[in-house]
This record gives structure tokens, sequence and C-alpha cells, in this order.
């Protein structure tokens, strides 16, 4: 559909006075409007959990596989660190792992990137760190994990799962 021209005014015919009163929200709205096409943002997750370590011991906080959605390998996931622990150590690592049986993927062979927390020596009570994740698939999600660190487990007691709380992947 064509416009009638002669109603348009090109912007230089307007007196200097009124040019910058409509330049101005004229850019704001050209502006805009490729904002509009460059397409949505890219909304981010965040987790928020708890985490129980104990003192002068090794805990995962996260694994992340390779694995896009459709269980194909993918790029290695990118983990940073946004806020540090202010009373411990943050450790990374890499390697290989089987997926477990109840995860979407199941029993599928990985690469995966992983951050072990370790505390201060003599170090109890709260520490706290903030991760962003991107995985496989390109997506971020931000993870706010709230650490307590408790007196060493006492005798016979067996941590709930063996595997976070040490330094194998």
């Amino acid at each position: 559909m064509d416009l009638p021209t002669s109603a348009a005014k090109p912007i230089a015919a307007l007196p200097a006075a009124r040019s910058a009163s409509v330049a101005a929200p004229l850019a704001a709205a050209v502006a805009a409007s490729w904002l509009c096409l460059a397409g949505p943002a890219l909304a981010q997750t965040t987790v928020t959990r708890s985490e129980t370590v104990p003192a002068g011991k090794q805990a995962r906080l996260v694994i992340v596989p390779n694995l896009k959605k459709d269980c194909s390998s993918g790029p290695m996931p990118e983990i940073k660190v946004v806020t540090p622990p202010k009373s411990g150590s943050l450790i990374t690592k890499a390697g290989k792992l089987k997926t477990p049986a109840k995860y979407r993927c199941p029993n599928k062979d990985a690469e995966v990137q992983a951050i072990f927390y370790q505390p201060n020596s003599g170090y109890t009570g709260s520490d706290g760190v903030v991760v962003e994740i991107k995985n496989s698939d390109g997506e971020v999600e931000k993870r706010d994990i709230r650490i307590t660190v408790d007196k060493s487990d006492k005798a016979g007691d067996k941590p709930k799962d063996e595997k976070k709380n040490g330094t194998d992947l």
C-alpha cells in the first residue's frame, strides 16, 4: 500500500526549533522498531537451592553434561562464577560420566563440567555462591546456591549422596 507523499515533509524542511522536537522522538521510534525486529530477549531462569557441606570436606555443587535436549552431544557447557563464596573456594573439574537412569537422557556417556566447594579450614556457618550456566543448547540458567558448612559428619552418619560429598565427579 502506497502512502501519499504530499503530506510528508522532510525533517530538514521544518523550522530549526521544531526539527529538534520531531527528530528525537523519530529517532527513538526507529530505534524501538529495530529492537522489535531483533526478536524477544532470552529469558534467564534463576534457581535457588541449599546445600549442606561437612566442614573441611569438598562437595559437588553443580554438574552439567554436554547433552542437548534431543540427547545428542553438544558443546561443553560454560560455567561462569557471578558471586564467589566468601568463606571457601570453588574448584572446577571436567570429565566423562554416564548419565543416571532417571535422567532425561538415561545411561548416556557425556562430557561434563562440575563445580566443587571447599570451605576454608576450620570454618562453619553460612556461605553462598551464584553461577551462570550456559548449557549445550545455549540456554542460560543462574543458580543461587546457599551453603551451610556443618561440623564434620558425626560417627556413623552417612551422607545421603556419597558422590556429592567428595572430590569425584
